[in-house]
């Protein structure tokens, strides 16, 4: 992808726009296959909620002070980046193609030509399909295919997910874009560009939940059998909490998110009853001592009320009962104290946090959960490179649905640990 000015060298940038900060990365390869970090911006987001544009001036100053550290760090100019999205107008379906072989080998445009027909369904005017995602083959009948492609037969079928977005919404988030000067070379479903980085092959094959959970959403993603069965988005995150935090203790909206920060926890019953902190409300003059029980007396039923929407979407999914590898808690909110334990009890699975590893270059402040989309869009960039080079056609200004990506799956099968 030739996002940069200046150089003839490969480079990959990464756009992960959320409700509470901004992140460019810029990656290029590293001799040992790795995404060798060579830039980073990242800013307080403004102008977002819930994965939406609210203002449109606010954003386009966050992602230029984003594009301008990034530029000084990497020591580039940035002309176009691969974009995460997210937020409650995101929506997905599961859907059928097929195409005619006659009898000969299969080859990549019997492929194409199947997922075509998966993508041919009835979308609303005012959507579009960011993603067509292969799940499994049937060939003459004979399912569970991975990969199609050198054999034979006279009917091949495609199962896909496929991942649609509101036009409006995407069309506000590229105006910011364009309006800070950069292109926009693809969009990339943010539970997806998280699990490239979190999910080992065990578990995308065993059957595992991904819950990204950002500052205004919580973005899932659900893998069985190696492939992406099942995506949503649920509006509520990190952002909440401090709210809840702010309303309850009468706090500035900056002071109730650095308590939680510092000294929240999400299980009160594991907590010292006398541990007290400092904070001033509104209205005092000097600072008031509160029980961190108490705090974690307000944080445990706003990440209880999280994850039982996670378990009704779940349900709702029809998947539940195929998730034996349990569920990876990934994003920033991720690492709150105790929520982890809170995560298995409510959806009586076993869970794990994730963070971003394989990393290379200035990856200090990266070696957290609140960069896996980040750094996941590093690799999709990378992978999409990889193909637009294979099949010979510009990368710049692709739409993902173009793209080949089950060889963007087996690429990432090349990347996980087994």
């Amino acid at each position: 992808m030739a996002a940069f000015l200046g150089t003839d060298e490969t480079i990959f940038v990464g756009l992960d726009i959320g409700t509470s900060k901004v992140c460019m990365l810029v990656g290029q390869n590293s001799p040992e296959g790795k995404i060798r970090v060579i830039g980073i911006g990242d800013v307080p987001a403004r102008g977002m909620r819930k994965g939406g544009v609210v203002n449109l001036e606010a954003l386009t100053l966050a992602l230029r002070q984003a594009k301008d550290k990034a530029e000084r760090t990497s020591g580039y100019e940035i002309t176009s980046a691969l974009v995460s999205i997210s937020g409650a107008h995101i929506s997905s379906l599961n859907s059928k193609g097929m195409a005619g072989v006659t009898g000969r080998t299969i080859g990549q445009d019997d492929v194409n030509r199947a997922i075509e027909a998966a993508r041919s369904i009835v979308v609303p005017y005012n959507r579009k399909i960011v993603h067509v995602i292969p799940r499994s083959y049937r060939v003459d009948g004979q399912d569970g295919i991975k990969s199609p492609i050198g054999m034979h037969g006279y009917r091949l079928e495609v199962e896909s997910h496929i991942v649609t977005s509101s036009n409006t919404a995407l069309q506000n988030l590229e105006q910011c874009i364009e309006a800070a000067e950069i292109e926009v070379d693809g969009w990339v479903l943010g539970s997806l560009a998280s699990a490239g980085m979190v999910l080992s092959e065990t578990e995308q094959e065993m059957g595992v939940m991904l819950c990204d959970i950002g500052g205004g959403t919580t973005d899932l993603a659900i893998y069985i059998e190696g492939a992406v069965w099942h995506t949503a988005v649920i509006p509520v995150g990190g952002e909440h909490i401090t709210n809840d935090i702010a309303q309850v203790l009468h706090l500035p909206q900056e002071t109730a998110e650095s308590a939680k920060r510092r000294h929240g926890h999400a299980r009160k019953d594991t907590l010292d009853p006398n541990h007290a902190f400092a904070v001033r409300p509104f209205g005092e003059e000097n600072p008031l001592q509160i029980k961190r029980v108490d705090l974690a007396a307000i944080i445990e039923p706003r990440v209880e009320e999280l994850f039982g929407l996670v378990r009704q979407e779940a349900k709702r999914s029809g998947y539940d009962g195929l998730l034996p590898a349990g569920v990876v808690l990934t994003g920033g909110t991720s690492m709150l104290p105790g929520i982890r334990e809170v995560a298995s009890e409510v959806l009586r699975l076993p869970v794990r946090t994730a963070e971003p590893d394989r990393l290379t270059g200035l990856v200090d402040r990266l070696r957290t959960p609140a960069s896996s989309a980040s750094l996941g869009l590093l690799y999709w960039a990378k992978v999409l490179d990889e193909q637009a080079a294979y099949e010979g056609y510009a990368y710049g200004g692709l739409q993902l649905p173009r793209i080949n990506l089950e060889r963007a799956a087996d690429f990432f099968r090349r990347l996980l640990p087994g």
